[in-house]
């Protein structure tokens, strides 16, 4: 279960890129009730979604060359320039090396070895997301994967997690990811091989956000009707809760549940 009070490897911000801030401010908006607040003129068009006055995400424009919009997971970390070391012993790649974002901690972005994209925050003065768990915030993180075995032995390498392993059905393992030294109830995300027929189709390895929900059906409805593209329409995962994915306008994947336990 993801909370605020952060430890290292677990995801502490998340942000957008987006190739039109206003369009994906007003489709966040019309879906998970955000509102937007610019992080100032010296800040690149950066800002941060607010819901109920905590901030929930970050936005900002797409920087890369070739870059398509897309949601960004950080994972705590408390040495970045450390951490940069280890992703590249471990085979990962750097995208954006250690930088300050002014007083608020220190990023870094990286590409996992089979092509995730993932940053870690060092917090300063912005410790890292105000609300989790909430409805309208995120509650958990996902990687689909083109090789679960690869992208296990990384992470591991990278943050130390444990992984508690559960079968899908189909020869499908999915596993359930949590900070080095907790208990289960403090797991933050899942790790799943991509079915072949997902990679025959092309998917490529990504990490995305869950946001929870108070009615799955209805903010799915919401989302089609504010220009989503439904991946994965709105059903039951046994003792876990109602979800469903998508693309929003622009292609950044996301999903949304109403947990079982909420």
């Amino acid at each position: 279960m993801l909370t605020t009070t952060y430890m290292p490897g677990a995801p502490n911000w998340l942000d957008l890129g987006s190739p039109d801030l206003d369009a994906s401010c007003a489709f966040y908006s019309a879906v998970l009730g955000w509102e937007f607040h610019s992080a100032g003129p010296d800040a690149g068009g950066y800002g941060f979604f607010l819901l109920d006055g905590n901030t929930v995400a970050g936005l900002g424009p797409l920087t890369e060359e070739g870059a398509g919009a897309s949601w960004t997971v950080y994972f705590h970390t408390p040495d970045a320039d450390a951490t940069a070391k280890i992703v590249e012993e471990a085979g990962g790649t750097t995208r954006v090396p250690p930088m300050d974002v002014f007083a608020y901690g220190r990023m870094a972005g990286f590409t996992d070895p089979t092509g995730a994209d993932f940053a870690v925050w060092q917090p300063r003065e912005t410790n890292g997301l105000e609300a989790v768990n909430t409805p309208g915030a995120l509650s958990w993180t996902e990687l689909y994967t083109i090789d679960a075995t690869a992208a296990g032995e990384f992470y591991r390498s990278v943050f130390s997690w444990q992984a508690t392993d559960m079968e899908m059905g189909g020869g499908l393992t999915y596993s359930v990811l949590r900070p080095s030294g907790t208990g289960e109830e403090a797991a933050h995300g899942g790790l799943m091989q991509l079915p072949q027929e997902n990679l025959d189709a092309g998917s490529r390895s990504e990490w995305h956000p869950y946001f929870e929900v108070r009615d799955c059906d209805a903010t799915a409805a919401i989302a089609v009707e504010a220009g989503a593209t439904v991946l994965i329409p709105p059903a039951d995962a046994e003792g876990i809760g109602r979800l469903a994915m998508f693309l929003d306008p622009f292609g950044a994947p996301f999903a949304i549940i109403k947990s079982a336990m909420t």
